[in-house]
């Protein structure tokens, strides 16, 4: 629903607008990478002038700290629907089922993956503590609903294992859609030089293969 008001004057319009602004910056985040948004274009897209947008979130980071937890909420929801409810598959059945359904929903959600490889180096340098701990806090109940969901269909890892698979999810495919998202110089140098390309990296392969072999050494590891 459009906005209808110029000020926001509630808690709802407030929060109205704070949607706006998210979703805006999701729009943007599907047009242009992380690096590619600034705060004066979200500003003028919104329709608003950038210090009425600092009235909501406290810099550029932090509208994309916000996105990126949005963001891991909607691809949890969709990664539990997808894993469903895998009954008595065998174990390796099962952990490939995790890795594939793990793999077909990030690679449907770019903004997130972009997000990801954006967050460490990127995102947490430009905020306030009260921003950096509500951020964290949500971050680390992410990993416990990720671990939860890896857990119910491979029971086999335990809690503790399936938190180290939970958290490096998040990292390595972080890393990973990073170095799958070449330059354009760096794409003309692979086409120049074939054999500069063997270390060019596709996000689906790559990651699938890591989280494929971290899974199956979690799995062989005897638990205490």
């Amino acid at each position: 629903m459009p906005e209808t008001f110029q000020r926001a004057r509630s808690d709802e319009q407030r929060e109205i607008r704070r949607a706006a602004i998210l979703s805006t910056a999701s729009a943007m985040l599907r047009e242009a990478p992380v690096a590619d948004l600034t705060l004066n274009e979200l500003a003028r897209r919104v329709g608003l002038a950038k210090s009425n947008v600092l009235r909501y979130f406290e810099s550029r980071e932090a509208v994309l700290l916000d996105l990126l937890t949005s963001e891991l909420d909607q691809w949890l929801k969709a990664l539990g629907d997808d894993l469903g409810r895998l009954g008595d598959a065998g174990v390796d059945r099962r952990r490939m089922r995790v890795v594939s359904a793990l793999l077909d929903t990030l690679k449907q959600r770019p903004v997130l993956c972009d997000l990801l490889s954006a967050q460490a180096g990127v995102l947490e340098r430009n905020v306030s503590a009260d921003v950096a701990a509500k951020y964290k806090r949500a971050m680390i109940s992410d990993v416990e609903e990720l671990a939860g969901i890896v857990r119910d269909r491979l029971p086999e890892l335990g809690t503790v294992a399936a938190h180290q698979f939970a958290a490096t999810v998040l990292i390595m495919s972080g890393a990973v859609w990073t170095h799958a998202q070449p330059s354009d110089a760096m794409k003309t140098a692979y086409a120049r030089e074939p054999e500069l390309a063997s270390l060019a990296m596709d996000f689906g392969q790559t990651l699938s293969g890591m989280l494929d072999v971290f899974l199956k050494g979690l799995l062989s590891t005897p638990r205490a």
